[in-house]
């Protein structure tokens, strides 16, 4: 009862991220009648989080947003506003490069080779940084991830010995 209390007025002082903690926990007490009036609050709450978490000043804002519901397992969260961004801004190389890692972790690795392409095609310096990104990891044996991030390899590599002589 007195988190049910405790969350109506979070909710009033217009404090949701508290009030939606606090009607979570209510729901989860196991009392049927106050879990339900608790549901009803706890839906406001999310659809004014959601409301506040999707005004973005800027495409920048956006990818940061879309980055932490990567972190925490929302890839399909994740994956709608990646697509809004880009839908913006077509050739922001830093949301290509979100999208790889997206794909890469849920699986998608000729999408995450595309979009990583793409990535450093916007910004050769996406190169560098995928290099060391634990993210591709599942792409680290793939010799496409390979050649996308070492171009320059065939360059660099020695001569076999008897084309030297």
């Amino acid at each position: 009862m007195q988190a049910y209390q405790d969350g109506l007025r979070a909710l009033q002082e217009r404090k949701f991220e508290r009030a939606r903690t606090l009607f979570q926990k209510v729901v989860s007490s196991g009392f049927r009648e106050m879990a339900d009036r608790a549901k009803v609050h706890l839906n406001a709450c999310s659809q004014h989080l959601e409301q506040v978490l999707t005004n973005f000043r800027t495409p920048e804002e956006h990818y940061d947003y879309a980055v932490s519901l990567i972190n925490v397992g929302d890839f399909v969260a994740a994956r709608e506003h990646l697509e809004k961004i880009l839908k913006q801004a077509a050739k922001a190389d830093y949301a290509w490069y979100g999208m790889a890692v997206l794909d890469c972790l849920t699986g998608h690795v000729n999408d995450a080779l595309r979009e990583l392409g793409e990535a450093i095609r916007l910004n050769p310096a996406n190169r560098y940084q995928a290099r060391n990104d634990s993210d591709f990891n599942n792409l680290a044996d793939d010799p496409r991830f390979t050649e996308l991030l070492y171009p320059e390899s065939d360059v660099l590599s020695p001569a076999p010995p008897e084309a030297r002589r």
